[in-house]
């Protein structure tokens, strides 16, 4: 598993473009993910059907496809740690939400925590985002979202 997560390092270190990581994936981590599956096979083999090794064999094998993924779409991370790692002071917060009024507010709360991570991951300041993109923002076409997210003002405004 290191050597793909090296993969992808060096495809961002090297900045290369999707085509080319894509590219760069079925090169390199293919024939690796193709060891890996041959290494699970063999275990399975020689495993007890009943046993933790063929448990732990069978549910790679189960989640193969999930697991090769990324293989077809390069615009995907190998780790969703960005994820998981923006998501940890809304779970460690999580009890400060418990009553946070009602059935509905939960989603719209959802929605802001991910705007205010998106520009914290894009290094905007939350408050100046905020402060362009509200005023008028009432009821605008939904063909506009896309126009108003994080990313896209940021690539607007830079």
């Amino acid at each position: 598993m290191d050597g793909l997560f090296a993969i992808d390092a060096e495809a961002r270190r090297k900045a290369l473009t999707t085509a080319a990581r894509h590219v760069r994936r079925h090169e390199t981590a293919k024939p690796l993910l193709d060891d890996i599956r041959s290494k699970i096979d063999a275990a399975q083999s020689v495993a007890l059907p009943s046993s933790a090794l063929s448990k732990a064999c069978q549910y790679a094998l189960t989640l193969w496809r999930k697991l090769t993924r990324f293989l077809e779409y390069p615009e995907l991370e190998l780790s969703n740690n960005l994820a998981e790692n923006s998501m940890r002071p809304v779970a460690l917060g999580r009890k400060n939400w418990i009553h946070i009024g009602s059935l509905r507010a939960g989603p719209k709360v959802a929605a802001i925590l991910a705007v205010v991570e998106s520009c914290r991951r894009l290094k905007l300041p939350v408050r100046d985002y905020l402060a362009a993109v509200l005023p008028g923002f009432a009821d605008p076409p939904i063909q506009r979202l896309l126009d108003v997210t994080p990313a896209a003002w940021v690539a607007r405004h830079s």
